[in-house]
């Protein structure tokens, strides 16, 4: 049996009581031993009737009175020096059996006790910024480190990926930032400096910027708010059907211009939601495809149950789809599709992050793959309980 597969409260029991078995074994036979040679050499002493005496009686034979008198005289003294060195023996083969399992035990403790030497060292590894580190997978020690050693190496690897992700979102941030500052800065000082008239077309190319960036700023604000958990405060029973046909409605000039023609199949499908958080992931999943996918020319939108348990949004289109399966694919803040969908084309990168962040606080999921005949889906998948009573089924 492997100690990994034991708990530590189990091998500790085992091992005190394989210790204990252990020193109670070496001084009792230890004892044993040293009593037949003690017993031998007290025998050596006899006189030859005391030995005769001693041999009859140890074959059941009864000796004569003579020869039985002088056994118990001679062996009166021989029983006190025995007893004190009995008492003795017990004494020495009981610390000898005590130092032996000592070390022993010493042994061991140090062989279950290494792995979590290895883990204090990452574990200041790690304090000290060094997100890297990791504790080999280790074939000895309990259940309980061989489990505290996995979830170490996962905690590990999950605070390097968020340091990874926060130089990347702190870049991705100041590169978003840094375009429309500059064309505010360098209206303002064209204009300051009289390079550039104070009409009205200055004015609207500084409202559009600042625009964006108020757009941008919102879109972080959410996404910090979906990390500190939130994101969603306030749940009603929301029909899927009924927000998706009013975000379509408010949406109709944004798709005359994408010049795509809009199909639906919305069926009813309440479910327990911020009415305002899931407008606002629906609208984004829009502006998205009208963005990338109006080539296409068409959008399709469904809704309804798709099982007991959950309800669905699907936005379909025929635009060129995802650059890859984006099935396996995290979708990050500022994530593209693919490198040339920058700036030029619109929006920050922040829409399907925003999307996935507004799913996953109602407790769903974000599912986006490309389609065979060509364009991509995106669905929304929500509960339809509440996850503060999932005893309530919502209709």
């Amino acid at each position: 049996m492997k100690i990994s597969r034991l708990s530590l409260s189990t091998v500790s029991a085992l091992t005190t009581a394989a210790l204990l078995l252990l020193s109670m074994t070496i001084v009792f036979f230890g004892v044993l031993w040293v009593q037949n040679l003690y017993e031998q050499e007290y025998l050596s002493q006899l006189t030859p009737n005391a030995r005769l005496a001693y041999d009859m009686l140890d074959k059941g034979e009864l000796p004569k009175e003579v020869d039985f008198l002088a056994l118990v005289h001679q062996l009166k003294p021989l029983y006190e020096d025995g007893e004190t060195e009995l008492y003795l023996l017990v004494v020495k083969f009981g610390l000898g059996a005590a130092l032996l399992c000592s070390i022993i035990g010493f042994w061991l403790a140090r062989k279950i006790s290494s792995p979590l030497e290895q883990l204090t060292r990452a574990v200041n590894n790690l304090r000290d910024g060094d997100f890297s580190v990791r504790v080999p997978d280790i074939g000895k020690g309990t259940s309980e480190v061989q489990q505290l050693v996995h979830r170490f190496n996962a905690l590990a690897e999950e605070l390097e990926n968020m340091e990874r992700r926060l130089r990347f979102n702190t870049m991705a941030v100041a590169h978003e930032l840094r375009t429309p500052l500059t064309i505010v800065q360098g209206i303002l000082q064209g204009m300051a400096d009289k390079v550039f008239p104070r009409d009205d077309d200055r004015i609207e190319d500084l409202l559009t910027q600042v625009e964006g960036l108020a757009r941008l700023v919102n879109d972080l604000r959410t996404l910090s708010l979906a990390a500190s958990q939130k994101l969603v405060t306030e749940r009603s029973k929301v029909d899927i059907a009924q927000a998706a046909e009013q975000i379509l409605q408010a949406s109709r000039p944004l798709l005359e211009d994408a010049g795509m023609v809009l199909e639906t199949d919305l069926k009813k499908a309440i479910i327990p939601a911020d009415n305002q958080r899931l407008r606002q992931a629906m609208l984004a999943v829009m502006e998205n495809a009208c963005r990338y996918a109006a080539e296409g020319g068409y959008l399709r939108c469904e809704s309804g149950y798709l099982n007991k348990e959950e309800a669905f949004l699907r936005i379909v289109d025929h635009g060129p789809g995802f650059a890859q399966d984006v099935t396996g694919h995290s979708i990050d803040v500022f994530w593209r599709g693919e490198p040339s969908r920058s700036r030029a084309s619109g929006g920050s990168g922040l829409g399907l992050s925003i999307v996935r962040a507004i799913v996953t606080a109602h407790g769903g999921r974000l599912e986006n793959k490309n389609l065979v005949e060509g364009g991509a889906a995106v669905t929304m998948i929500f509960p339809r309980k509440v996850a503060a009573n999932p005893d309530v089924l919502l209709k």
